[in-house]
């Protein structure tokens, strides 16, 4: 009975050290401590946003009413915003990839420092590196992934290349896996709580960033025109948006942006249907921006040239009848794509928006404006790109669903790399069904 009583006395007294220890981690943490609710105030690690308008424009436009000078500011930007596109698309695809890792790494930063600034979590052990690591090893399995889909021959030829194209998985399973164990052995007591929140919120981080600007690089790999149509789409319903509420805004769309009109909405719909249009028409004349981006093994480059598709050549289609009586036309000509288009800019103006308006959710959960103070009257670079990593996710379903076929050249190149005994085995199969469909004779 006195042992009983021993045991029972020393279980209560482990379960007061537990409690205690419960209640210091409950008050180390920011989600039960409300410290969430204080991240917009004075009191708050969140910096608040500042003006980083260039001094010029602001004696420029010093005259003028805040709403006026916030257009101007946001005009005036969005124009050299434009030109650099502009710029980087004469520049080539590799430079546009080149530029989107840079906005993909960016946008990483930006949300990450919420992270950060939200959970005062400076000081966990290993957290930015690993936060940073996670990242390096996210891209390395994605885009080692493209490479060696996409660049087949240059890899097989390259010694080097091949061997990290065969155990690509592996090693990239081993280097997440080397930041796993990483992560484990960082665990504190104290702060067991925060850093599996944080380990949560990178992971998502990398969901929302990584996952979506591979896709675009991956639509850019299947003509520059996949490219630029849908990101073009989305800046034309973003500017005509704010250019339609600004002057005709009358009507709240949704609470999440109080500043976003039914009249911005629908009018930035229209204008971006249209746009859409007469872009395609314009781009799809040019090798330059429908051919895909391959790497020639005769020329020993990467190259932009093919012979058009169907897609990309000019075709008579039949007006409605209905229709004749109006435009004095019974046929049109136009390219395929453009039919295409219009479900790309629809897209681009209906449903791309969600994600500007998913991020002003999160922006109102953390009470902060922006996401960054990076580019004055647009904010943080993901503030300008909400809406284009949901877009990039349907240009590419899209692609995969409606456009994108069996590539014999690709197939061919694959076969060329298996050893002889297979490739005389496929030789044969291959031979014997030709023959059972007539295609060729039976002494072949």
């Amino acid at each position: 009975m006195e042992r009983r009583g021993v045991d029972m006395s020393e279980l209560r007294r482990r379960a007061r050290d537990d409690e205690a220890l419960e209640e210091r981690e409950r008050d180390a943490d920011p989600l039960t401590t409300g410290s969430e609710v204080k991240v917009g105030s004075n009191n708050s690690d969140i910096p608040p946003s500042v003006d980083n308008t260039p001094e010029v424009l602001n004696k420029a436009l010093s005259g003028l009413s805040s709403r006026w000078k916030n257009w101007w500011v946001r005009g005036i930007l969005t124009l050299a915003m434009i030109t650099f596109f502009f710029f980087i698309i004469y520049l080539g695809p590799m430079v546009l990839m080149m530029i989107v890792l840079g906005v993909q790494i960016k946008c990483f930063h930006e949300i990450i420092l919420i992270g950060y600034n939200v959970y005062h979590s400076y000081h966990l052990p290993w957290f930015r590196t690993l936060s940073w690591y996670f990242l390096l090893c996210a891209n390395y399995f994605f885009y080692g992934e493209t490479v060696t889909d996409t660049f087949f021959a240059l890899v097989q030829r390259e010694e080097p290349l091949r061997i990290l194209s065969k155990y690509h998985r592996f090693i990239s399973f081993a280097l997440y896996l080397a930041g796993f164990c990483m992560f484990v052995l960082s665990l504190v007591k104290k702060h067991y709580r925060l850093q599996f929140y944080m380990f949560g919120w990178t992971h998502v981080t990398l969901l929302i960033v990584v996952t979506q600007s591979h896709l675009i690089i991956h639509n850019l790999f299947d003509g520059m025109i996949w490219f630029i149509v849908p990101i073009s789409c989305v800046i034309c319903n973003d500017i005509m948006a704010y250019m339609f509420g600004f002057f005709f805004g009358r009507t709240p769309l949704i609470k999440l942006s109080p500043k976003k009109t039914w009249e911005g909405f629908i009018g930035g719909f229209f204008a971006t249907v249209l746009f859409g249009i007469l872009l395609s028409y314009v781009m799809s004349g040019y090798k330059y921006f429908v051919c895909p981006f391959e790497f020639n093994n005769d020329a020993n480059s990467f190259t932009v040239d093919c012979e058009p598709s169907e897609l990309f050549q000019l075709q008579s289609y039949t007006i409605p009848c209905g229709l004749h009586s109006i435009l004095g036309w019974q046929t049109v000509r136009m390219y395929p794509f453009q039919i295409h288009s219009i479900a790309l800019s629809s897209f681009a103006s209906l449903i791309s928006p969600f994600g500007g308006f998913f991020a002003s959710g999160f922006k109102r959960a953390f009470k902060i404006k922006d996401f960054a103070d990076t580019i004055p009257g647009h904010g943080g670079i993901m503030d300008r790109f909400d809406c284009q990593y949901l877009m990039a996710t349907f240009v590419n379903v899209y692609i995969a669903s409606f456009i994108r076929g069996p590539n014999p050249s690709k197939l061919l190149q694959q076969l060329m790399a298996l050893r002889l005994d297979q490739q005389l085995q496929i030789f044969k199969s291959l031979k014997a069904n030709l023959i059972e469909k007539g295609l060729l004779p039976a002494g072949a």
